[in-house]
């Protein structure tokens, strides 16, 4: 940075010090840019950077009055958006870690057989309570993967009938199992 940008910026943070009003807006304009393109250059994520650099700002006003060498401005606020950035990046890794994490155990408690040996045995007590006709169709059906067109060759009835019958256990399946919870 030339000398006279280190002198202006002296005489800018040095009238911030002594509580000059105009003297921080003026600052800003000069140094928000090099902030936000700091952070980009650092996280690759232009939001992130304008979030950064406005954290920044918090920071510089409240540590201001503690520069004690009013011409290093640059260095130690490019100091601040430098390490803002790498907290960020490691704040962005902890959450994709955790999400990961989250992802994992996920999946793994899908993977985990469920114990519904007690659903099963109800089931299969609810089904042999059904009228034989009734039973033989859901069997060829669900177990045997027949379709009701097949169903109906392998019965000798028609289609339609196939179709009543599994209707019928369905229903009585549910309403016996609804009863029970």
């Amino acid at each position: 940075m030339s000398k006279t940008n280190l002198e202006i910026d002296e005489k800018l943070v040095l009238q911030v010090q002594s509580g000059d009003t105009i003297a921080l807006p003026e600052l800003v304009k000069r140094w928000h840019k090099a902030f936000c393109n700091k952070a980009y250059w650092l996280t690759k994520d232009s939001d992130l950077s304008k979030d950064i650099a406005q954290d920044c700002w918090k920071i510089i006003i409240e540590k201001i009055q503690d520069l004690k060498d009013p011409k290093s401005f640059g260095s130690w606020a490019l100091r601040i958006v430098y390490s803002k950035s790498l907290d960020a990046l490691r704040d962005l890794q902890r959450k994709r870690h955790e999400l990961q994490s989250y992802v994992l155990n996920q999946t793994e408690a899908e993977e985990e057989p469920i114990d519904n040996s007690d659903l099963k045995m109800n089931l299969l007590k609810q089904i042999k309570a059904l009228p034989e006709q009734q039973q033989m169709v859901l069997k060829l059906f669900y177990t045997e993967n027949y379709s009701l067109k097949e169903i109906s060759k392998l019965l000798d009835i028609s289609v339609g009938t196939a179709k009543s019958r599994l209707f019928h256990a369905r229903e009585k399946l549910k309403i016996t199992i609804k009863i029970q919870k």
